[in-house]
């Protein structure tokens, strides 16, 4: 087994062993599904010559197939080199500098040992590293890294000269705020790595590297606070992404999220995506593990409750009494796009339930269409109307959203589709759902309020007591790494339930959760530590 302890391009303060280390085979001769960069048992040597050098970077990098795969031969000090890179993903004005001032160097000057001497003396770079296996100075040059190779030579140098394509920080789309910070999460993990360090500057915070693919070796980064975090929590969710056996992840944290949660049909989200740095550094601190995928702008954090996706950094930028009434504003939307559509139908099916001062709650009048089949089919196109508004160009979509509202809101009205009392309804649940922190417990919820309206339709009220019933059983079977997807109601915790209602005062917010067993239950710092 290799040193585990390398780092990898700058992008945490330690790294976890590669996980594919271990796998048989060594590169094209491992089978059908290797790919390069994949390792196996044995080392893979670097070839001692150049001319082999080359035409092995021809069979198995494209070398003079692909465009961009760069390799270019020069002596330097008497030395034959060449230098393998990707057009692209490394600096081109860098490696100029470099170049530029090795073409200064006199034969005399490179010693016998010409390997240390580049190492050592003459390649002017931050980070330099010496790689003897082929399959890793593959995976370092397709991660961005340039490979020196020296004549004569089994070992290369792999200099980091990493560019990424990179838009600026920009403020979420989904995690908006009136005041506060307007950077997010960018697709480029160290830029994301950097937004977090700018906010925790704590040496005990943790980013730890972890590859995932056999032919993407993806970098995922596990991130945590070294003496918070619980130690099992932080081995359990590395062991998970280690495991992770897939050609792939090009769809970043949600494939991963899929290949390490593993739940199913569930629709409920068992982990919390966040775009903002602030929100991301608030949680770390809290106790909780932060997971990077590189090429995703949104970070997935683990453990998460179903509280904790119904909270928005909004209600932590306002005054503990505007932040509670933010929260409960927001619960009372959440509540009513899940129950407010199925107990209206149920009442306007069973009108005798209802007391005389509330008899005006039914439909004024009846429509063609049974209710239920108006409701779903209002459903369906709320969600078209969705879909249809994020596949549209921006400068049309304002006239979408109109003919849509034409179209639905009156037109429907008018033909006898829909009665006013399906549009009110739906649109109170539609508001709802979009006031919902989390868009993806936001589509669970529809789902759910989908299935209560077809029970309510076809078994009145034991269909919905019996939906009811079956959803919150299968909130409360539910765990996101091994913690209770329902707590603090159940298992009820008093104080975690205190800070579920209302949005405490900063200083009196003085304990870590404990859902999380933090290794610190207290948050403020002692007196004489300041």
């Amino acid at each position: 087994m290799r040193d585990s302890g390398k780092r990898d391009s700058g992008k945490g303060d330690s790294v976890v062993g590669d996980p594919e280390k271990g796998k048989s085979g060594k590169g094209k001769q491992a089978g059908k599904n290797s790919a390069p960069g994949t390792n196996g048992d044995a080392l893979e040597p670097i070839p001692d010559d150049i001319e082999e050098f080359v035409e092995r970077l021809k069979e198995e990098a494209g070398y003079k197939t692909s465009f961009d795969v760069i390799v270019r031969q020069m002596t330097l000090g008497g030395k034959k080199t060449a230098f393998f890179m990707l057009n692209g993903l490394s600096s081109g004005q860098l490696m100029t500098e470099i170049l530029e001032r090795l073409t200064f160097l006199q034969a005399d000057a490179v010693t016998s040992h010409a390997l240390e001497s580049f190492m050592n003396l003459f390649v002017p770079a931050v980070q330099v590293e010496q790689e003897k296996d082929w399959n890793m100075m593959m995976t370092g040059v397709l991660s961005g890294s340039t490979g020196m190779y020296i004549d004569g030579e089994s070992t290369m140098l792999i200099i980091d000269t990493k560019m990424f394509p990179m838009r600026g920080p920009e403020e979420p789309s989904l995690e908006r705020v009136v005041r506060g910070s307007r950077d997010g999460f960018v697709e480029t993990m160290l830029m994301n790595v950097s937004l977090v360090r700018r906010r925790l500057r704590d040496p005990m915070l943790r980013l730890e590297n972890i590859r995932v693919g056999e032919r993407t070796r993806s970098d995922v980064c596990v991130a945590y606070i070294d003496d918070i975090a619980d130690k099992e929590l932080v081995e359990s969710i590395r062991d998970k992404i280690t495991a992770v056996k897939l050609d792939g992840i090009p769809l970043a944290d949600k494939q991963l999220e899929e290949a390490t949660v593993k739940r199913g049909w569930n629709p409920y989200p068992l982990v919390r995506y966040s775009e903002r740095p602030d929100v991301v550094a608030a949680h770390l601190l809290e106790g909780n593990v932060a997971v990077f995928v590189d090429t995703s702008p949104s970070v997935m954090i683990l453990p998460t409750t179903f509280f904790d996706l119904v909270q928005h950094a909004e209600e932590n930028r306002q005054t503990p009494f505007i932040g509670t009434y933010l929260r409960w504003l927001r619960f009372f939307g959440i509540m009513a796009s899940l129950f407010l559509v199925p107990i209206w139908l149920l009442f306007a099916m069973n009108p005798h339930l209802l007391p005389p001062s509330l008899a005006f709650i039914g439909p004024a009048k009846l429509s063609k269409l049974p209710l239920f089949v108006q409701f779903l089919l209002a459903e369906a196109g709320i969600d078209l109307m969705r879909m249809a508004a994020i596949h549209t160009p921006t400068p049309l979509a304002m006239a979408i959203s109109l003919v849509s509202a034409i179209l639905v809101g009156d037109i429907a009205v008018q033909t006898g589709l829909f009665i006013n009392e399906v549009i009110l309804y739906m649109a109170i649940a539609a508001i709802g759902m979009f006031a919902t922190p989390s868009y993806e417990l936001s589509l669970a919820n529809r789902i759910v309020r989908l299935l209560l309206i077809c029970l309510v339709a076809a078994f009145h009220i034991p269909g919905l007591v019996l939906g009811w019933t079956a959803v919150f059983v299968l909130l409360v079977m539910q765990r996101s790494f091994n913690r209770p997807y329902m707590w603090p109601f159940i298992p009820f915790d008093p104080k975690g339930m205190i800070n579920i209602i209302l949005r405490m005062p900063v200083m009196k917010n003085k304990k870590r959760p404990n859902l999380l067993r933090p290794q610190q239950r207290d948050k403020m710092p002692d007196a004489e530590g300041g």
